[in-house]
């Protein structure tokens, strides 16, 4: 087919949706920015419409070359992980980004991509019969851990065990035995019991301020004007806007900078401020549909890699959204997962439209067999 009749076999519902997400998202921006395209709504739209362009792009492109590059992925993933050691930028207490002048590239979300496509190439390509052999549940497991390691080094805790939660999704998807699971949640349990105990000890496993995020989630108001600030102003945004909201850029707390990272990780409450709690039921039902559609066009497909890769990513997209929304509203703890389509951000953006972009290729391509 040529690239404009592939064009016709795009999921257009799921194109426009993520549109619609985006649209929110500059709307929200420009309110935080005090009613200015600048300094973050005009470069997110420049970021949205280029990424949105690239998907159609991608999706004209075969599956089977995305999946004949997996690997390849999965090793460059893994290179510029380690180059941020080496050539990254550090930024609030963290090293994380590499200046490719033309943009800030964080590695670590790249990743997440990474990790989705190699897992599926794997079990694309491993019998049936081997899925759950000790063997080859060790090697996924391994190319899963090795990274996260390499983020939680970094320090990026979050990002570490949302790689790590993706990879397993992937492989339960894949039809690993239930035993695994069960075991690896036995041992996080007690991992979680260690890790408390090393707190204060010479072999404490976590660093102070990973514990402070802990104590501030438990119990904000233990430092209601330090580490518990940012989740306190949260609550009160979330609250102040009721159920019809204060109207647009009519929020006092995002409006008089009361809430920090307004633009970013506590977007949601701005929003939550301004539109209330049907403003947020919205995107809500955006999300859910995005979901949706996802989960629909990974059964459409004919192939193992399209639907690992579909369902990998479709569970990428729900837990950038999902733990960010937890987070603000003081149900988990804040670890700096953004908004996607709304949030500001180069790297979260180009991660989320790039996965995207791999969907609709497996869409429009659904009936390939290799």
């Amino acid at each position: 087919m040529s690239f404009f009749i592939k064009l016709i076999y795009i999921n257009w519902p799921l194109q426009i949706l993520v549109l619609a997400t985006a649209l929110f998202g500059f709307l929200m921006l420009y309110s935080v920015s005090g009613g200015s395209w600048d300094p973050w709504t005009k470069p997110q739209m420049t970021r949205f419409f280029i990424s949105f362009l690239l998907i159609f792009v991608m999706s004209a492109i075969s599956i089977s070359f995305w999946q004949k590059i997996s690997p390849f992925s999965y090793i460059l993933g893994l290179a510029l992980l380690i180059a941020v050691y080496f050539f990254g930028e550090t930024g609030m207490g963290a090293k994380r980004w590499l200046d490719l002048k033309v943009i800030k590239l964080q590695p670590s979300e790249a990743f997440k991509i990474s990790i989705v496509m190699t897992l599926a190439y794997y079990y694309h390509k491993l019998p049936v019969s081997k899925v759950s052999h000790p063997f080859y549940v060790l090697v996924p497991l391994l190319l899963i851990i090795i990274p996260a390691f390499i983020v939680f080094r970094q320090p990026d805790l979050g990002t570490a065990l949302v790689i790590i939660l993706i990879g397993i999704f992937v492989m339960f998807i894949a039809g690993v035995h239930f035993g695994y699971f069960l075991f690896g949640g036995i041992s996080f349990l007690a991992l979680l019991f260690v890790l408390f105990k090393s707190r204060g000890t010479e072999w404490q496993l976590l660093r102070d301020y990973h514990f402070k995020r802990i104590d501030t989630f438990l119990d904000p108001s233990t430092d209601p004007l330090g580490s518990g600030y940012h989740i306190t102003q949260s609550k009160i945004a979330l609250g102040s806007g009721g159920l019809f909201g204060k109207g647009y850029m009519q929020g006092s707390q995002s409006q008089l900078n009361f809430l920090p990272e307004k633009h970013t990780d506590f977007i949601f409450t701005t929003l939550a401020e301004e539109f209330g709690f049907f403003g947020t039921i919205g995107l809500l039902i955006i999300y859910s549909l995005i979901v949706f559609l996802c989960i629909y066009s990974a059964l459409a497909t004919t192939n193992k890699y399209s639907r690992l890769l579909i369902t990998g990513l479709c569970m990428t997209f729900f837990t950038y959204f999902s733990i960010n929304i937890a987070m603000v509203m003081g149900l988990l703890p804040v670890v700096g997962i953004p908004l996607p389509l709304v949030s500001y951000g180069g790297s979260s953006m180009i991660v989320v439209m790039l996965s995207f972009g791999l969907i609709q290729s497996a869409y429009v391509h659904k009936n390939n067999r290799f």
